[in-house]
C-alpha cells in the first residue's frame, strides 16, 4: 500500500514540489517580510525557524485528505476488500507515504534555515530529540486529518475541512511569544499541543523561547490524539468501506 501511495508521486510530481515549496515560502515571508519578533528575545529566526518547523508539520494535510476520499469515491476500496488485508492497511500505507513525505519537507526546511542562517546549538541528541518530536506532532495531525477527510467523504468537501487545520497553526507561538499577546489569547496558545512541540524544539535545538518540562507534553498530547483518532479513522473507514 505504501509503494502504491509513492507511485502517485511519480505521476503526479507538481502536488510533491508544492507541498515542499509553500513551507519555505512562509518561512521566508516571515522571516524578512513581516516578521517582526516582538516579545522574542535574541535573534527572531532562531525563533521563527523551530515554529516554522512544528507549523509544516500541521499544515499540508490535504494531500493525504484528498487521496483517501478519491478511493473512496472510485471504487478502488472494493478491490482492496477482495484481497487479504485489514482495513487499517490502506490508511496505514497512506500514512507512512505521508511521513516520508514530511521527512522529506523538514529536512528541506531545515536546509532553508540553516541557509537564512539558524543554527541548531543543541548538539546531536538534542536536534534528533527536536526532529523526532516534530516527526510525532505529524503523525498525530495525519490521523486526525485521515478521520476528518472520510467525514467530509468526497474530495471537493476537503478544502473546507482543511481549513479549520489553519486555526491550529496561527493559535501557537510559532510566531510569536504568548507574552506579547492578550492575556486570554496568550493562554489558549499555551494550551495548544503544537505550542509545546514548538516550544520543546526550541529547546532541544538551543533556540530562544525553548523552556523545560515541555518535551512531556509534547509526547504525550500526539500519542493522546493518535490514541483517539486512529482508532476512529480506521472504524469509520472499515464502516464507508462495507
Amino acid at each position: 500500500m505504501t509503494r502504491r501511495e509513492l507511485a502517485h508521486w511519480v505521476r503526479q510530481p507538481v502536488q510533491v514540489v508544492v507541498n515542499l515549496v509553500f513551507p519555505v515560502m512562509l518561512l521566508l515571508m516571515f522571516g524578512y517580510l513581516i516578521g517582526g519578533g516582538r516579545g522574542v528575545e535574541g535573534s527572531y529566526v532562531d525563533y521563527l525557524v523551530p515554529g516554522m518547523l512544528a507549523l509544516t508539520m500541521a499544515f499540508g494535510l490535504e494531500g493525504t485528505m484528498l487521496a483517501v476520499t478519491q478511493d473512496l469515491n472510485k471504487g478502488v476500496i472494493d478491490r482492496f476488500r477482495s484481497m487479504p488485508m485489514s482495513n487499517g492497511a490502506v490508511l496505514v500505507g497512506r500514512s507512512a507515504a505521508d511521513m516520508l513525505q514530511s521527512a522529506l519537507s523538514l529536512a528541506v526546511m531545515i536546509g532553508v534555515g540553516y541557509a537564512i542562517g539558524w543554527r541548531a546549538q543543541g548538539g546531536v541528541p538534542g536536534f534528533l530529540g527536536a526532529v523526532g518530536l516534530l516527526l510525532l506532532f505529524r503523525f498525530a495531525m495525519l490521523w486526525i486529518g485521515i478521520y476528518l477527510a472520510m467525514v467530509a467523504g468526497k474530495p471537493e468537501l476537503v478544502q473546507a475541512v482543511q481549513i479549520l487545520v489553519w486555526p491550529v497553526g496561527f493559535l501557537s507561538n510559532a510566531l510569536a511569544t504568548p507574552d506579547s499577546m492578550p492575556g486570554w489569547l496568550g493562554t489558549v496558545v499555551e494550551w495548544n499541543p503544537m505550542s509545546h512541540t514548538a516550544t520543546a524544539a526550541r529547546e532541544l535545538f538551543g533556540a530562544p523561547g525553548g523552556e523545560s518540562g515541555h518535551v512531556w507534553a509534547a509526547v504525550v498530547w500526539p500519542l493522546v490524539l493518535v490514541g483517539v483518532f486512529f482508532p476512529l479513522a480506521v472504524r469509520r473507514f472499515g464502516g464507508l468501506s462495507k
